[in-house]
């Protein structure tokens, strides 16, 4: 089988291609082969690849700034995947928990109603209906508060500012499940074999929450950060908690966006380990030393 990888200098992108190699020959598209802001180039792209498989974990993920790069976040979020629909190959295609408002008090399941905030969180959502829309085999996998040992995320922020600084304030109202890129790249690719192995992919096509289990806030992550750190730094920055309105930024965050995943653990048997234990799993031995 071959399979084309989008995305592959992303964080989920990047474990995906280690992860799908045993299921088949993994193609993996940089924006060189294929930009997935071009939309008029990604059917011809496909085409000249002539996949069996397409997995799409590229995003335009940067929250605040999509509310003033409106059309960018757009053509990458919901045009692309529409594209990538319309070229008639089963899709595996990645989305986000800030579909949501946050309005709820529990954990959002796939039957809850969308009901974005931001830019980014629309586009994301206008992705999802357009894959649906296609009418091709698809699985929509949603995930929440991705982070890794590669990028820009909220893991590396934390390592690094806690060193940085003297004290750091970290807002303590926004509840979610921080999930590690290795094992949401892990979880995919078991669920693509089993999902593959059945006679017909469309009768479990649909959307998927994929996230590690339980719930913290942005502040009880900083401090689970902060504490893995002081097994080898004792000089860190003084954490402290504060609320959203404390730390105004353009677009709004939903208050809470738990994601329910026992849609995937009953249709595929996959189901993600509690995040503190997947934090310290990410972490083991690969604390950066201070003298790094």
């Amino acid at each position: 089988m071959k399979i084309l990888l989008t995305g592959v200098n992303g964080q989920v992108g990047w474990e995906l291609q280690r992860s799908l190699a045993p299921l088949g020959e993994v193609i993996a598209a940089d924006r060189n082969v294929l930009d997935l802001a071009d939309t008029a180039a990604i059917r011809r792209a496909v085409a000249a690849i002539a996949p069996n498989l397409i997995v799409n974990p590229a995003a335009y993920t940067a929250v605040d700034k999509a509310e003033s790069e409106t059309g960018l976040a757009h053509a990458i979020n919901a045009a692309a995947p529409r594209e990538l629909a319309a070229c008639g190959i089963p899709l595996v295609h990645f989305s986000t928990d800030y579909v949501f408002d946050g309005h709820k008090a529990g954990a959002y399941t796939e039957d809850d109603t969308p009901s974005p905030l931001g830019v980014y969180g629309a586009s994301k959502l206008a992705g999802e209906q357009a894959v649906q829309r296609g009418g091709i085999p698809h699985l929509i996998l949603r995930t929440s508060w991705v982070y890794g040992l590669r990028g820009r995320n909220f893991l590396l922020t934390m390592q690094r500012l806690a060193r940085e600084r003297e004290s750091l304030a970290v807002v303590d109202d926004q509840f979610g499940a921080p999930t590690w890129s290795r094992l949401i790249a892990e979880a995919t690719a078991l669920t693509i074999a089993r999902w593959l192995d059945r006679p017909d992919q469309t009768a479990t096509s649909g959307v998927y929450h994929l996230s590690c289990d339980g719930r913290t806030s942005w502040h009880g992550f900083a401090a689970a950060i902060l504490a893995q750190l002081a097994r080898e730094d004792t000089k860190l920055a003084q954490l402290t908690a504060i609320p959203t309105s404390g730390y105004p930024t353009p677009a709004p965050r939903p208050a809470n966006s738990q994601l329910d995943c026992g849609k995937l653990a009953a249709t595929f048997g996959v189901r993600l380990p509690d995040w503190e234990a997947a934090l310290a799993l990410c972490l083991g031995d690969n604390v950066p030393r201070s003298t790094q």
